[in-house]
């Protein structure tokens, strides 16, 4: 079951919070489409400032949204402006989606910037770092080589990364991965996180994945 399954929803309630929280009786198709779009945009528009995950808390007349970089100084800015650009980013988005952001009823839009004390331990920015580096045709294994010494470095019980596709430009595709130390994907108390990145090289798509075992401290 551990293997066919993504292991951050198997631990959902358990050891790891929802991304989405929030509840509604009406509408939920839309305001779940809402925050797949916002949460899309987002990581894309803040990719420069090392963003990992972002978190969606909704009330009857505020919504809460939560990032989490590696760089929060630049997400903040001077005296606060570069916040300011994501809120009016947010509110656009919003807009497109059918939102009235002028009416009287409209939510209040709260940014926090969580501060990622160690990028290394975070399996998004790993896989993110992984296929840029293969996009650049370095040599897969040493790729894999650094990033499993970064992670676990870092404190990290085990990580595995695989990578699967036309790895260094073969005509049939394959699959490569390391696996250091203990990533037990069945066991519920573990901290296991996981993330997925693809790398667009010029013979083609490589798909990243990385599994990696927090410890009990790591992030929830």
């Amino acid at each position: 079951m551990g293997q066919k399954i993504n292991p951050h929803v198997l631990r959902l309630g358990g050891i790891y919070s929802w991304e989405s929280r929030w509840f509604s009786s009406k509408n939920y198709k839309d305001i779940l489409l809402e925050d797949y779009k916002l949460r899309t945009a987002l990581m894309e528009k803040l990719k420069y400032a090392g963003i990992a995950r972002v978190e969606i808390e909704r009330s009857i007349n505020s919504a809460k949204i939560i990032l989490y970089v590696s760089k929060p100084g630049m997400v903040i800015g001077r005296a606060g402006t570069g916040l300011e650009d994501v809120k009016k980013f947010i509110t656009s988005i919003l807009e497109k989606n059918g939102s009235n952001m002028k009416a009287k009823n409209a939510p209040k839009i709260e940014i926090r910037v969580e501060a990622i004390k160690e990028p290394n331990l975070e399996p998004y920015l790993v896989a993110k770092n992984v296929a840029e580096q293969l996009a650049k045709r370095l040599p897969f294994k040493r790729v894999l080589n650094q990033n499993a010494e970064r992670v676990m470095a870092a404190g990290a019980k085990g990580v595995k990364i695989l990578l699967s596709g036309r790895i260094a430009g073969s005509e049939i595709g394959r699959r490569e991965k390391i696996h250091v130390g203990k990533v037990p994907l069945s066991t519920i108390r573990e901290h296991v996180m996981y993330a997925s990145h693809p790398s667009l090289t010029k013979k083609g798509y490589i798909g990243v994945k990385v599994w990696i075992n927090q410890d009990e401290g790591g992030t929830k």
